[in-house]
């Protein structure tokens, strides 16, 4: 017998995969909050992909992949006339939703955004249902989407809490394969076994870089990403539905698993069970489409607006304080080339906001880029680390996103210091937030639809009750475009 020989005696599924598939496997799960709130944020991310629909950038993306294919009873494309195959239309909801980013966040050792998921949660769903309707069978309702939206952030949200991929090169997206990938097989009626399968699959994908989110190399693809993750999720689901196997050990195996791998020798930690915690604590971007480390900087600024307005010339500098993590992501000096580059700049945000008293996706495009003022404002301004911004961040009651901001003017004087610890999205300001969502959702309804369409699907969306009962297909029918959308928006 060779010395030299490996081991083949197949092991237990490693018992993180294990962890997720019983948790996906319960039914209906999450508090009554985690409910409501799981509803505003199918609002938030539908309004956000209509929104990016005005955008030829984002529209590019979206489609068949071979121009001028029509599925059958194929999957709707909110704010679009497309049908298409469960997994192209992932990467398409995902796509527009992901676009402005404008949709809600997570923050922890990794960032992300969990409503990515609802890419593959809604494809999936309306392809099912729709497969359902042929065969004279149920299909799923708005509530099944809701309960597997809190399951995805669950998963994506503590996984994010103690795990840094973004230390080891990693972009967060693999993060929304995982919980894609989980909740898709669930939804397509896959067993525990199949969960568990299809989640090793997603492990042992390669993983996406962060290299197209920093400097100097970000870029669109940054918007693109989720989408590109949550199609790849619908994708490893449907092939283990097919009877792909799965693999055991893929994150623990020496030398060839994820941990040695890829995660450079770390353990996965999972520091709390499954529950509905992070639906219940999620972030929303209510006021600004702009990376959530700037936007507390951003509602300073705006503060700050009325004492630079009209003399962004008599500004001898800006002092931005802000959290470690802000530094390391959003903090850039030099040019930037286009508006994804723009819109994960915590100098360019500030600037911005100073100068017009107000921070929209259009002023990430390169006709307002192109004003002097910002980039000359922008070399007048020094980021520091506040510890005690960086401190509370990662504390688990409090997780503040804190910047503060202060201008100098050349004549000696100065604006007061603005400082913010929690933005108009989290949690100790819903009340606060909430109505403001809502202005954000009838927004960007009337972006895409006629008055009377967004009229309709808002009534829907705001009585909780009928909207939870509602089949899904009909809520895709709902959101798709009609002739008297596309007149809407022929420009």
């Amino acid at each position: 017998m060779s010395s030299h020989a490996e081991s083949n005696v197949r092991p237990d599924p490693d018992p993180e995969l294990v962890a997720i598939a019983d948790y996906v496997m319960q039914a209906d799960m999450g508090s009554d909050e985690a409910f409501d709130t799981a509803r505003y944020c199918l609002m938030d991310s539908l309004g956000c992909a209509l929104l990016a629909l005005q955008y030829p950038a984002c529209r590019r993306h979206l489609g068949p992949v071979v121009p001028g294919t029509v599925v059958p009873d194929g999957v709707r494309v909110p704010g679009t006339p497309f049908q298409l195959d469960p997994v192209k239309a992932a990467f398409d909801i995902g796509c527009a939703i992901r676009w402005l980013d404008y949709n809600d966040t997570w923050l922890a050792a990794e960032w992300g955004h969990p409503s990515d998921n609802l890419g593959a949660i809604l494809a999936v769903a309306d392809y099912r249902s729709r497969r359902a309707a042929a065969e004279g069978r149920a299909p799923c309702s708005v509530r099944d989407v809701l309960a597997a939206a809190i399951q995805a952030h669950e998963i994506q949200g503590v996984l994010a809490l103690e795990n840094s991929f973004n230390r080891v090169g990693l972009d967060h997206v693999v993060l929304d394969k995982v919980a894609s990938t989980a909740v898709a097989t669930r939804l397509l009626r896959g067993t525990r076994r199949q969960i568990i399968d299809a989640l090793s699959q997603a492990w042992v994908d390669g993983q996406s870089l962060r290299t197209y989110r920093h400097a100097p190399n970000a870029g669109p693809r940054k918007s693109w990403a989720a989408g590109d993750a949550a199609s790849r999720g619908v994708r490893l689901a449907l092939l283990t539905m097919q009877g792909e196997p799965g693999l055991a050990t893929p994150l623990s195996a020496p030398r060839w698993g994820f941990t040695d791998a890829t995660f450079r020798g770390q353990k996965l930690r999972l520091p709390r069970p499954f529950g509905s915690y992070v639906m219940e604590n999620i972030l929303f971007k209510v006021a600004f489409p702009a990376e959530f480390h700037a936007q507390t900087a951003a509602e300073c600024a705006l503060q700050l607006h009325a004492q630079v307005k009209g003399r962004p010339d008599q500004v001898e500098r800006v002092l931005l304080t802000t959290q470690e993590s802000a530094i390391r992501i959003i903090s850039k000096a030099g040019p930037l080339h286009n508006p994804a580059d723009r819109d994960h700049c915590l100098q360019y945000i500030v600037a911005v906001t100073l100068i017009y008293g107000e921070l929209t996706a259009d002023h990430y495009e390169d006709r307002i880029a192109a004003d002097p003022r910002i980039d000359a404002l922008r070399a007048k301004m020094e980021v520091v680390e506040d510890p005690r911004f960086t401190r509370e961040y990662l504390e688990e009651d409090k997780r503040s996103i804190a910047n503060a901001v202060q201008v100098f003017f050349k004549d000696g004087t100065a604006t007061p210091r603005v400082a913010i610890d929690y933005p108009l999205g989290h949690r100790r300001r819903r009340a606060e937030g909430i109505p403001l969502l809502l202005r954000k959702f009838r927004a960007n309804l009337a972006a895409r639809f006629s008055a009377v369409k967004a009229a309709t699907i808002a009534e829907l969306m705001l009585d909780r009750d009928k909207l939870e009962a509602t089949p899904v297909t009909v809520l895709m029918d709902l959101l798709a475009e009609d002739l008297s959308d596309s007149a809407l928006n022929s420009g």
